[in-house]
Formats: C-alpha cells, sequence, structure tokens
C-alpha cells in the first residue's frame, strides 16, 4: 500500500482537445503516483471528453450536463473525491514530473496550511526557450488595500522573467486556480468555490475565507506548472472585463472587515467610473458600460451577498491587517 496520501486533480474542462490531451499527457508523467484524476466536462460541444477517454483511460470523465463554470465545474467534481489533498488545475497547464510531489510534502510538513501554489510560468515563453513568469498567478498572489489582486512576478500587465528571484517557499494572499493544492479539511470548514463567481477570483475568495479562519496560504516555487495563458477568456474580451470588475466588488463586500470597507469602498466606486472613461477611450460605448453593468449587478444582490458576509465575518479568527501584513513578508528560506 502506498504511504502517499491520496491526491484528487480536478480539471474543469470546456472544448479543446488538444490543450487538455497535453495536459493529461504531462500529468501521465507524475513521480507522484497516488492521484486520482476527474475530468469535468463542462458540456463541450467537440469531441474533446470523448477523445481523452479513450486514450487516457485511467482518467474519470464526469459531466454535469451543462457550462458550471470554472467555480461550479470544480464544486462539481470535488463533491466525487475522498483525497487528503485535492489540486484544482486548468485544462491548459503542462507540469514538471515532481511538481505534486512537492506540494505534498510541503503540506505533510506545515499544517497550518491549507492552499498552496506552484511557481507558475508561460507556456509560450517556454516553447521560446525563456522563462517568464504567468499572468495567471505568476509566483503567488498578493493584494494591496483597495483589494485589487497582483502577485509576485506580475504588476498590472506586466510580468517578470523567472532569474531565481521568488525561488523561497513565502506566504502569500491567494494562490492561483491555474494549479493549487488545498487540504481537503481546511476546505471542509469554510466550503469551496462560492458559484456564483463563475469564473474569475474565486480562488481568492476561498483563499480569503480560508485566511480569515485562521489558516495559511504559501507558495512552494520547487513546484513547476506551465499555463497558456488567455485559453479559455481572451485578455480584453467583454464578458472577462465584466467578470473581473463584477467579481472584485462582490469578493470585497464579503469579505473586507467593516472599519476598511467603509473607507475602501467609496473610493473603489470611483475608481470605477474612472475605468468607465477608460474604456470608452480605448475601446467603444460598449466598455463604457461594463464598470457600471458590474456594479449594478452587486446592488441588485447585495440581499444575498450581505448574508454571506455574515457567515464569513462571524467566524473571522486572524484580522484582514494581520492577513495582508503576513502576505507580504514572510518567507521560508529553504531552496529547491
Amino acid at each position: 500500500m502506498s504511504l502517499e496520501p491520496q491526491v484528487d486533480v480536478i480539471i474543469p474542462h470546456f472544448n479543446g482537445k488538444q490543450i487538455l490531451t497535453n495536459c493529461l499527457a504531462s500529468l501521465e508523467q507524475s513521480t507522484y503516483k497516488n492521484i486520482k484524476v476527474w475530468v469535468v466536462d463542462n458540456g463541450s460541444t467537440d469531441d474533446s471528453a470523448e477523445y481523452v477517454k479513450k486514450k487516457f483511460k485511467w482518467t474519470n470523465i464526469i459531466s454535469p450536463g451543462l457550462n458550471l463554470g470554472y467555480a461550479g465545474g470544480c464544486n462539481y467534481g470535488y463533491e466525487k473525491t475522498q483525497g487528503k489533498y485535492v489540486i484544482f488545475l486548468n485544462n491548459d497547464t503542462e507540469h514538471e514530473p515532481d511538481w505534486i510531489a512537492h506540494l505534498v510534502v510541503f503540506a505533510e510538513e506545515n499544517d497550518e496550511v491549507a492552499a498552496i501554489q506552484p511557481k507558475i510560468l508561460s507556456i509560450q515563453s517556454r516553447n521560446e526557450g525563456k522563462k517568464v513568469f504567468d499572468y495567471a498567478g505568476a509566483a503567488g498572489g498578493l493584494m494591496d488595500h483597495f483589494g485589487y489582486p497582483y502577485a509576485y512576478g506580475r504588476v498590472m500587465n506586466h510580468v517578470e522573467e523567472d532569474v531565481g528571484q521568488y525561488d523561497n517557499p513565502r506566504q502569500i494572499f491567494w494562490a492561483s486556480g491555474a494549479a493549487m493544492l488545498l487540504r481537503r479539511d481546511s476546505v471542509e470548514k469554510v466550503g469551496v468555490f462560492d458559484e456564483d463567481f463563475f469564473a474569475h477570483m474565486e480562488e481568492i475568495d476561498l483563499c480569503w475565507r480560508l485566511q480569515i479562519a485562521g489558516y495559511k496560504i504559501y507558495s512552494q516555487p520547487c513546484s513547476v506548472v506551465y499555463h497558456y495563458g488567455g485559453a479559455t477568456l481572451k485578455s480584453g474580451s467583454e464578458k472577462k472585463i465584466y467578470l473581473n470588475h463584477r467579481n472584485n466588488i462582490f469578493m470585497i463586500l464579503k469579505n473586507m472587515e467593516m472599519v476598511k470597507l467603509s473607507l475602501v469602498f467609496p473610493l473603489r466606486v470611483l475608481l470605477d467610473l474612472i475605468a468607465c472613461v477608460y474604456y470608452l477611450m480605448k475601446f467603444n460605448a460598449d466598455y463604457f458600460k461594463i464598470p457600471l453593468n458590474a456594479m449594478a449587478w452587486n446592488l441588485r444582490h447585495l440581499k444575498a451577498i450581505m448574508k454571506k458576509r455574515k457567515i464569513i465575518q462571524s467566524s473571522r479568527k486572524v484580522s484582514d491587517k494581520d492577513i495582508f501584513l503576513n502576505s507580504r513578508f514572510l518567507v521560508l528560506f529553504n531552496r529547491c
């Protein structure tokens, strides 16, 4: 019997036979053997699910019959699993053979850590012989005091070359949904992804809730994953921009402490109005409306959001002051 704890790898998928094939072929090379792989087919309209079912017989192909988005697809897969750890993984990723082993070893040695992110590099840059961080998480996620996410190795649209500058494990604010390992018993206490997000920032929301409950989030750069950025929703698409605006406001309304929220929220409204003008100048009138529509969604759902907020805040064990401070300065000095 294997002494390795079981790891369930959940891959939400919607169309794209080649990217899923590449992902599973990469997982097949994993040095960590006690894994079960679950592909959640979110209502694909191509033959990708049928193809990989025949080609990779060791995978479990499950389907809710419709597109539940990233959050809903991951939750649907999570309900089928029983392992000590679960990995949520994008279908447009490839991996170093020992990436899971590094994450599990780190988790086994640090019981207080609920979520761990590998170093995420760009597949495109790798194919060009370079090492550049990927936008979706880079070397570990952070959050500024206005509620805007960024990451070690990525600020705004600028991503850094990886020259080993973040090669020590460090406490972070959020682990990327492109590739993140979670401790099941921690997730059971706060719940999995909030499906109202559909896609974008649901992993940040989950990490924030885990920290409020007293857990920690870390990066483990010995573990390396490559991500094909923008394969699902292209940068600059109206839907992507809308979800980012809508979900960011949704997230801070749920999770931010009231004193800080009372200061931050009016400024966020002003910044979103400025964004309207920016989108009008850069794109067109349809983009101008995006931040307004995102704010309107939150207003329409405010009662439900406040119910969620009450539950989250009633279980708070750690202040936001400590959460924001710790995610910037704590580093474990052990190199790969």
